[in-house]
């Protein structure tokens, strides 16, 4: 009998945010470079998958349970939230804390002390976690931000993740996701010098050619809408040297041709 918590690698009494970030950490490391076979690999994703299906709905988890007679109850003998809660004096175990409220479904509470902490004495959660796990905390964070409409604290932590991605994979599949919600945040969400400041940035690291001339051309339109045609050109140009048939950029070039022709009348 397969049981599903020990594929993921949680306990019975684990949150939904816990079974997500345990199922993308044990996908990462069915990579084929990691395993003996491409089959290997092959066959425990599925598991995986498998194993993810049932457990992130509630409906069928319970079925799963009842089915399986576990018991998901908290643990007795020793609460490690309210130990990491009670050294307030050591950052590493504050900065744990964070993680570990945000994997079991307290993300309030996880943002109102990484905001505390930042405030009061110039926290950085990178020094505080190993690489992998501020991963992780930095993108459960950047969900909280970027659902309250804090967009430069979104991008913050979703660029980071971008940058240490780039010097050495984690999130491999899962990066799409990063790059995703990072132009997201930069083309649809920022607005004006917001925006301008962000993309512009962004497009500086080594990312997909796409992705890059998706931002130039975000930023010619900013341009154009603060009435400089020479800068829209410039951006609409470097991303049409990225990636020739870039969405949107026939039709900001004809806008772009009109408002020079309008400054041309007399």
């Amino acid at each position: 009998m397969v049981d599903y918590y020990e594929v993921l690698g949680v306990r019975p009494t684990a949150s939904l945010q816990g079974i997500k970030k345990s199922f993308r950490k044990k996908v990462k490391e069915q990579h084929p470079d990691l395993r003996k076979t491409a089959e290997d690999s092959q066959r425990n994703i599925r598991l995986l998958i498998q194993a993810y299906k049932v457990l992130s709905n509630p409906e069928s988890r319970a079925q799963y349970d009842r089915s399986h007679h576990f018991l998901r109850r908290a643990e007795e003998r020793f609460d490690y939230r309210e130990f990491l809660k009670n050294r307030t004096d050591d950052l590493d175990s504050q900065a744990k804390l964070i993680f570990f409220d945000l994997l079991h479904d307290r993300s309030a509470d996880a943002a109102e002390l990484y905001e505390r902490l930042t405030r009061e004495s110039g926290f950085a959660i990178e020094e505080h976690l190993d690489r992998e796990d501020f991963m992780d905390c930095a993108y459960l964070l950047s969900e909280i931000y970027e659902e309250r409409g804090e967009l430069d604290r979104a991008f913050e932590l979703l660029r980071r993740i971008a940058e240490l991605e780039l010097e050495k994979p984690y999130f491999k599949h899962f990066f799409y996701e990063v790059t995703r919600r990072l132009q997201s945040i930069v083309c649809l969400k920022m607005r004006g010098a917001q925006a301008l400041d962000s993309l512009l940035g962004l497009s500086e690291l080594s990312l997909p050619k796409r992705f890059v001339a998706a931002l130039f051309l975000r930023a010619a339109e900013i341009y154009l809408g603060m009435n400089n045609p020479g800068y829209a050109s410039s951006y609409l140009d470097r991303a049409l040297a990225l990636e020739r048939r870039v969405a949107g950029a026939a039709k900001l070039k004809a806008k772009l041709t009109r408002f020079e022709e309008s400054l041309s009348l007399p």
